[in-house]
């Protein structure tokens, strides 16, 4: 194992040429940054989580109830034991030969099998109330990590001068502010990177599984390799547009459309401007140039561009979403439905009990409900977050 590690951190792939990591050993003058430092992240994670836990149960969810915010979940599809076999056990979404069958054997029309199935299926996402407490804390720790980074970064020279991120480097004391702004961050990370799981699912989890890996990653290198100045400055303009996004999602939930619609277009802008605009002129401009102009060349410069340029893409992909539903808001009067979406809805009104093809079993179908239309908006990322 030593030896996999012995070769894995490389100096002549992680630092620049003539420093070793003896070099970044912390002495009674300077402290610089630790590998042994981000062990503190996994407990840390797991406390943040229960925070998260114990936050939503005794702030948020009082908070969305005073509010008015619904708390039962979609409406549950008629009791049918064939069909509920076929669900559980064989497939949640029938191809049309397999709804043909089901139509003969229970005497439904093929429509009315298929609005039991999308309604079976939304009867397995979560509720408003439970969306709405997610959304809450993610707003509240957003703002309160944002709010640390720009008074942290304020005073700092490389916030007004990229150029500094590299004066002295790799010799730059490692700051407590600094240090602890990065262990929560990569903290927070590390209890969406579990958390995801149980989170509400979302239409683009494999993107932001992907995004909170590259996160991860950036964050623990950077830090073992003292990148951290360029570090905090990618952290705090990621955090920016999250926390506008969470607001957005709150006010749906609550129903206030119009405060709902303004965040969101609000979002947009700080989404655009901030990914599109701010990352590649100032991050990727420094990183790509300003970096290779002080340090020279090195293999790990590589390795940190091309997830940075990672992490553009994916803030492409999401911004063309952003700018489609920003569109359709624009038209048609209202934020569109949100399109990573956790509940399945149908364009018209839709009864909760099925028709019967047969005359004789007519009288049990009535009944009407409207179908469940989504909630929220897109994330990004943490974003991420959704970021």
């Amino acid at each position: 194992m030593a030896g996999i590690l012995a070769w894995f951190w490389n100096e002549r792939f992680w630092l620049p040429h003539n420093v070793t990591w003896a070099d970044l050993q912390s002495t009674e003058e300077a402290a610089f940054p630790q590998a042994e430092d981000l062990y503190l992240a996994f407990p840390l994670a797991f406390c943040i989580f229960m925070i998260r836990l114990l936050f939503e149960r005794f702030i948020a969810k009082p908070c969305a109830l005073g509010l008015k915010v619904q708390a039962n979940g979609p409406q549950k599809a008629q009791p049918n034991a064939i069909l509920e076999k076929v669900f559980t056990a064989i497939t949640k979404h029938p191809d049309e030969k397999r709804l043909e069958g089901l139509s003969k054997q229970l005497d439904w029309d093929v429509r009315s099998i298929q609005r039991w199935f999308r309604q079976r299926r939304n009867q397995e996402k979560p509720s408003t109330l439970r969306k709405f407490c997610e959304s809450m804390w993610r707003f509240t720790f957003y703002l309160y990590i944002f709010t640390y980074g720009v008074r942290f970064l304020k005073k700092t020279p490389w916030l007004w001068n990229t150029r500094q991120c590299w004066s002295g480097y790799p010799y730059q004391p490692l700051m407590p502010d600094l240090h602890y702004y990065y262990i929560v961050e990569l903290s927070f990370y590390w209890s969406l990177m579990f958390s995801q799981f149980i989170d509400v699912k979302r239409k683009d989890f494999g993107i932001m599984f992907t995004h909170h890996i590259v996160t991860v990653t950036l964050i623990t290198f950077s830090y073992v390799t003292n990148l951290t100045r360029v570090g905090t400055l990618i952290l705090c303009l990621h955090d920016a547009a999250d926390i506008v996004l969470e607001a957005a999602k709150m006010a749906n939930y609550c129903k206030c459309q119009k405060l709902s619609d303004l965040l969101f277009l609000t979002f947009a802008v700080v989404f655009i401007v901030s990914r599109l605009g701010i990352y590649p002129l100032w991050i990727l401009n420094t990183t790509l140039f300003e970096l290779y102009e002080a340090l020279g060349n090195f293999p790990a410069l590589w390795v940190f561009n091309v997830l940075l340029i990672v992490l553009q893409i994916l803030h492409c992909f999401w911004s063309y979403l952003i700018v489609k539903a920003a569109y359709k808001a624009i038209s048609k009067g209202k934020v569109a439905k949100d399109a990573r979406s956790d509940v399945e809805s149908s364009s018209d009104e839709e009864e909760t009990v099925p028709r019967s093809k047969a005359p004789h079993s007519a009288i049990t179908t009535n009944g009407t409900s409207g179908a469940n239309g989504t909630n929220g908006y897109l994330t990004g990322a943490s974003c991420s977050e959704e970021h």
